[in-house]
């Protein structure tokens, strides 16, 4: 008998992606659930990637907005669908309002913000036992208290052709064809802190330019000085994705890429849900609770006494966790590729 189950998801790229561990668990332990999502428009992205995923469903409320007539109008809209249970990720008592509006059996997720009467399967988080996002959403698609399986078995895979991709490579007017192509993502929405040098960015991209690999800049339209300033100090030699590539067209050319050099970013959990080789530059953040899952995934960070800070401007004003990483580092840990 089919079972129909609503998730309601993160709101963050990387976030989203490590749910796929979530609805993979699911599939393997039901073979027979079907997942829709519940998650802002723009992850839709990411989640058409993920086959077990059968819809998303548009969350029409901004971050913040409690609006609570008509969360209860939307939460209606779903009654129709007869899901027997939901599962809650985000940790908000808003995020768990509208399973308990649409008056879903079973409705599960963590305690936290007073929410523990709109839950009827509340879990108290151990953090110590499940110290990994991953683990935390997982645990929360088996029955209290059960052991997790192997995590690596259900890291997140996308699903994307090469078809989609040589369409979007033409679409854009760039080709896989001739050279091997670096993908770099020099921005990072959370702060500066969060980003390696653009100048040692730049040493890097006229290296691997001059051993024939070409260049590929992504980020947003925020993104575009700190691209800028690596094309100026390449002679232009990079190919400026910033602004004009959005996250559904990202995710179709990362899959024909050589590799990627990354910030700590959504971007980089989508390489590693795309099994590409990366290399993530870590300053004031931590890969310990969201690392890349991949196997090809290189993480290079400090072991500085001020990190991780958690900031967004490095509070020291000297940003070290970041400049002490400089290019012949990474190149180093590129060469890990040519084996």
């Amino acid at each position: 008998m089919m079972k129909n189950l609503l998730i309601v998801g993160p709101a963050w790229v990387g976030d989203m992606v490590m749910a796929q561990t979530l609805f993979r668990l699911l599939h393997a332990q039901q073979p027979n659930v079907q997942i829709d999502v519940l998650a802002p428009d723009w992850t839709s992205a990411l989640l058409s990637r993920m086959p077990e995923v059968r819809s998303t469903i548009s969350f029409p409320f901004k971050h913040g907005e409690l609006r609570l007539k008509d969360r209860y109008q939307f939460a209606k809209t779903l009654r129709e669908r007869a899901y027997s249970e939901a599962i809650v990720l985000p940790n908000s008592f808003k995020s768990a309002l509208i399973p308990w509006f649409a008056g879903i059996p079973k409705r599960t997720g963590w305690l936290g913000e007073a929410r523990f009467w709109l839950l009827n399967d509340a879990r108290r988080l151990d953090k110590a036992r499940y110290p990994l996002m991953i683990e935390r959403f997982m645990a929360l698609g088996l029955p209290a208290g059960a052991p997790l399986p192997p995590l690596c078995d259900y890291y997140p895979q996308f699903h994307v052709t090469a078809a989609d991709t040589a369409a979007t490579a033409a679409r854009l007017g760039v080709s896989f064809a001739e050279k091997p192509v670096l993908a770099m993502c020099p921005g990072a929405e959370f702060g500066p802190s969060k980003r390696w040098v653009p100048a040692y960015y730049a040493a890097v991209a006229s290296q691997k330019i001059k051993e024939g690999w070409a260049v590929w800049l992504f980020g947003s339209a925020k993104d575009k000085a700190v691209t800028a300033e690596i094309m100026s100090l390449t002679e232009n030699q990079c190919v400026d994705l910033s602004g004009r590539c959005q996250l559904p067209e990202a995710i179709d050319l990362f899959a024909g890429v050589k590799g990627v050099l990354t910030n700590d970013s959504g971007l980089l959990h989508v390489a590693a849900a795309l099994n590409r080789p990366a290399i993530a530059v870590y300053g004031s953040t931590s890969p310990d609770f969201t690392p890349p899952l991949s196997p090809k995934a290189t993480v290079l960070k400090l072991n500085l006494p001020c990190q991780p800070c958690f900031k967004r401007e490095c509070p020291l004003q000297h940003h070290r966790c970041m400049r002490d990483i400089t290019p012949p580092m990474v190149l180093d840990a590129m060469q890990a590729w040519e084996s």
